[in-house]
């Protein structure tokens, strides 16, 4: 009888910015005892992909590692697969950059390996039928799917036991379909029922294939996990019982299968991912009514084939947050290649070389999204890709102004949002304005930090937020982290706020006298929302100076009369560096024609994240006090500071005349592999005056925000 081949490739990931502590928690409890119970059974045949941040830790930390891998390839039992080195999701960079990923991946295993990776592992399986042509010609000769991409294409669920061809514009890679049945069988169920899963393919299929592609973390990673595979040996198990089953059934790596079995025929997929991540990317409403869908009709196969989600670029839609990301790479990856084209010396393009790896770095994939992992939830994680560009960009303009002084502004739809922002960069600093969202700074970079200073996130409804408020505790037992339900701590219910509005910089909020910072913290200010976050008119714009307008009726926070007035707000801001690092001063005028004079508050806030809430070396200082990062409360003052010992950073917020400053942490609640957890986001910080407006009199207020180095 034909045997059945069973094609395994195990993927390990660790994101550009993950601590070193995880990573060496991941090592020890994955990554080695998984390759060590694989070299304890000879017989047993897979391929092994491993990202290039992982990669490159290993070699720094666990060089060994390395000789472990070499004899496991020596001896055929491990095929080493390829894919984009940091990686990034392929489809949502440029052409040229998702070639220089493939490249330098291949160049790597080769360099410490000795052979040419034939595959390519295809980050979260993000496929689109583009990709055929830059796989091929970054030599990539074949990668896997899950089956809901070709159930998607209209395939059946028994025609996936061989690999297809797909193709664009005459280039072919062969795709291989990885079986989600497998997928939630391994390792969450005994051993017998994998067996048993692989016996009723071997009879329908004699001679075909079953497939599966999936993370290593869930041996030994995933909560529950270490115990289960290794102390309590499912992996070993596993591994025997594929040996004792060696009459019917065959290991291979994915080449040598491939090497041996012809395609079955074409497959043109359509976009796609794995279930859940399609799940992930549909906006929350949306979401929570197709997971009602797919609950109901969950024993229907018939109907589950067409029940698919968003597709990945959804996230951008979703998450501004994410989208700015984004949209700041496709920037600084342009500015690259633009500049590169010149060939200007080999000491330039020794720099740009330097800034392209850089740019490499921040396209890996995990801070771009959301889903079961914290992924753009995870502060640390956006905040490393933001530092990889900040550095690339700001190598890139060093070459482009050959290291002559410069402030410059750019009008253009830095965002892809259909409106126009203003860019103004200097050595210093680069500032991304945006006049249609209540004339806010979207972006800081502080260049010589490398580091960007707003990088916080709106908190918003999400699907899983019901189950927070339902859950009191952990549900235990081994299982997939997408059947888990797990809390980090208690009261996080409690913690569930939404914001109104992104967290951006220099939001004007005006609100009622009687308003406290308890509504502030609650998020019950109730602020008048045509000039938090209506469209500002450019009244002027230079690379020092940008003023902007707005002038609406000032109804709420008014009452009376007063509440039919047209207010004016003008914005004004200015940049200027000194030799202790730049300022940033934000100059505001309200000009109200109403004849009764009224009370209100006025408020200019701030958001800054230096992402550690509680650590000694980050904290507030006013008036001769510390508060560390996560403190909330209103301190009476006209100035503040933030430091960052970490980062060798200070911000000083002046605040001439101001009442008081009202301090909030913002915290998200979200979910993530270990369960749901609260995350500290950074801090909103509202620079808060008593006003009287009215009687044609004209208020004025100065907040100047000074970035410099701490020495």
């Amino acid at each position: 009888m034909s045997k059945l081949h069973l094609v395994l490739l195990i993927h390990a990931h660790q994101p550009v910015g993950n601590f070193d502590s995880v990573l060496e928690k991941c090592y020890q409890r994955s990554y080695l005892p998984f390759v060590e119970c694989l070299e304890r059974h000879p017989s047993i045949r897979l391929g092994l992909h491993y990202s290039g941040p992982l990669l490159e830790w290993i070699e720094q930390s666990h060089p060994e590692y390395f000789e472990l891998l070499r004899r496991l390839v020596a001896r055929g039992q491990a095929e080493l697969i390829g894919g984009g080195f940091y990686e990034p999701i392929l489809i949502a960079i440029p052409p040229e950059d998702q070639w220089e990923q493939l490249r330098r991946m291949a160049d790597y295993l080769e360099r410490w390996f000795g052979l040419r990776p034939k595959g390519a592992w295809l980050a979260e399986r993000v496929w689109e039928p583009q990709l055929p042509t830059v796989m091929a010609e970054a030599g990539a000769d074949y990668t896997l799917v899950d089956d809901v991409h070709f159930l998607a294409g209209g395939f059946e669920l028994q025609q996936l036991h061989g690999a297809y061809i797909a193709e664009d514009r005459g280039k072919t890679v062969k795709v291989i379909p990885g079986l989600k049945g497998l997928r939630y069988l391994i390792p969450f169920r005994p051993v017998e029922d994998t067996i048993e899963f692989l016996r009723g393919v071997a009879r329908e299929h004699p001679g075909g294939l079953a497939a599966m592609g999936d993370d290593c973390e869930k041996f030994g990673v995933w909560p529950g996990t270490y115990d289960y595979c290794y102390r309590d040996g499912w992996l070993e198990r596993f591994f025997t019982a594929l040996e004792a089953n060696a009459g019917w059934l065959v290991t291979s790596p994915p080449d040598k299968y491939l090497s041996a079995h012809p395609p079955l025929g074409r497959a043109d997929l359509p976009t796609a991912s794995y279930t859940e991540m399609m799940e992930w990317a549909l906006p929350t409403a949306v979401r929570v009514r197709f997971h009602a869908l797919q609950q109901e009709f969950g024993s229907r196969s018939d109907v589950q084939q067409f029940l698919r989600g968003g597709f990945w670029r959804g996230f951008f839609s979703k998450y501004a947050e994410a989208n700015l990301l984004h949209k700041k790479m496709l920037y600084v990856s342009e500015k690259i290649r633009r500049l590169a084209s010149l060939r200007r010396g080999q000491a330039v393009r020794r720099r740009l070389g330097e800034a392209t790896t850089h740019l490499l770095r921040s396209q890996c994939n995990d801070a771009y999204w959301h889903g079961v992992f914290g992924g753009l939830y995870s502060p640390h994680l956006r905040t490393a890709l933001w530092h990889e560009l900040v550095l690339a960009e700001t190598l890139a303009d060093a070459v482009d102004h050959g290291g002559t002084r410069y402030v410059e502004i750019q009008r253009l739809d830095f965002d892809a949002d259909g409106v126009v922002e203003l860019y103004v960069t200097s050595p210093e600093f680069a500032a991304l304005l945006k006049p249609a969202d209540g004339g806010t700074l979207a972006a800081l970079d502080a260049r010589e930090h490398g580091i960007t200073l707003i990088n916080s996130l709106q908190r918003r409804l999400e699907a899983y937020h019901t189950r927070v408020r339902d859950t009191a505790g952990d549900v235990g037992g081994v299982a997939s982290i997408h059947e888990q339900v797990r809390v980090k701590e208690e009261g996080l219910r409690r913690r569930l706020r939404y914001d109104r509005w992104a967290r951006h910089a220099f939001r004007l909020l005006l609100f009622a006298p009687e308003k406290t910072y308890q509504d502030y913290q609650a998020l019950r200010l109730k602020e008048n929302a045509e000039f938090a976050a209506g469209i500002y008119d450019v009244a002027f714009a230079s690379a020092e100076k940008v003023e902007l307008v707005r002038e609406s009726p000032l109804a709420a926070p008014a009452t009376g009369p007063a509440a039919d007035a047209s207010l004016r707000a003008v914005k004004t801001f200015s940049f200027s560096s000194s030799p202790d690092g730049f300022y940033i001063a934000c100059d505001l005028e309200l000009a109200e024609r109403s004849a009764e004079p009224h009370q209100l508050q006025i408020g200019l806030e701030v958001v800054i994240n230096f992402l550690a809430p509680n650590e000694p070396d980050r904290y507030f200082e006013t008036g001769g006090r510390r508060y560390p990062l996560e403190w909330g409360g209103a301190v009476p003052a006209s100035e503040l500071r933030l430091i960052d010992a970490w980062q060798k950073v200070a911000v000083t917020l002046e605040a001439p005349q101001a009442h008081q400053f009202w301090i909030a942490p913002i915290e998200t609640v979200s979910e993530s592999e270990e369960g749901f957890e609260r995350v500290y986001q950074g801090s909103q910080i509202l620079v808060v005056w008593s006003a009287e407006l009215g009687a044609q009199a004209v208020w004025k207020g100065r907040v100047v925000v000074h970035v410099a180095p701490l020495r």
